[in-house]
């Protein structure tokens, strides 16, 4: 029903861990853009079928009204924070939220986004925000419409094999995890509220 989209990795200088990604994450990533009125910008790496997002504060923005998103303001250190499913082929963003309503967690209503790319090209989609009660390992969900998916036009770096996700709520998370169809993909376990993904590494040349 699902497919995972993208991971998100906070950090607090988008041009600082630029300068770390090829070492951790195989290849240097390419700026995303600003999202204006949030405050933030990005940068994007391909982990084959989904991929990163590295997303800080934005200096060059004036201080947004509201709270960055992802606990971005809160946070000094590098971390995985939040991540993102999209409808696989015949699916739709409606059918996600369905599933994760029927799993008992309502992903709230979806809002139209964009952002601008340094070439000047307009970037559009839908998502929802789950309410973050749980420390980010709900996932959001997000529709790209007619947009290129980012994974397919990032720098191609590692490639994402698996995903595990600690939570307090084992049976809820893991609940939303199955109901979306990810259940193959995501492993779900007990602890404190963490994102950690297994990346296999390219071999130079691939």
């Amino acid at each position: 029903m699902a497919e995972l989209d993208h991971l998100v990795y906070s950090v607090p200088d988008l041009t600082a861990a630029s300068s770390d990604a090829v070492r951790q994450f195989g290849a240097a990533p390419a700026f995303g853009g600003q999202h204006p009125g949030r405050g933030t910008h990005n940068a994007l790496v391909s982990l084959g079928e989904c991929y990163l997002e590295l997303i800080s504060p934005d200096p060059t923005q004036p201080a947004p009204t509201s709270p960055r998103p992802f606990g971005i303001d809160g946070m000094s250190e590098p971390g995985f924070v939040a991540f993102a499913v999209r409808p696989s082929a015949g699916e739709t963003l409606d059918d996600l939220v369905a599933a994760m309503r029927d799993a008992g967690v309502d992903p709230g209503a979806a809002s139209a986004m964009s952002r601008a790319t340094p070439s000047g090209e307009t970037l559009s989609w839908r998502l929802t925000f789950p309410d973050d009660r749980h420390g980010g390992v709900l996932p959001f969900l997000i529709d790209w419409g007619d947009t290129p998916k980012p994974h397919t036009t990032a720098p191609r770096g590692h490639t994402l094999a698996s995903l595990t996700i600690a939570t307090d709520d084992v049976g809820l998370v893991a609940g939303v995890i199955d109901g979306l169809g990810l259940g193959d993909q995501i492993e779900v376990t007990a602890g404190e509220p963490a994102l950690t993904p297994r990346l296999e590494h390219r071999q130079r040349g691939q």
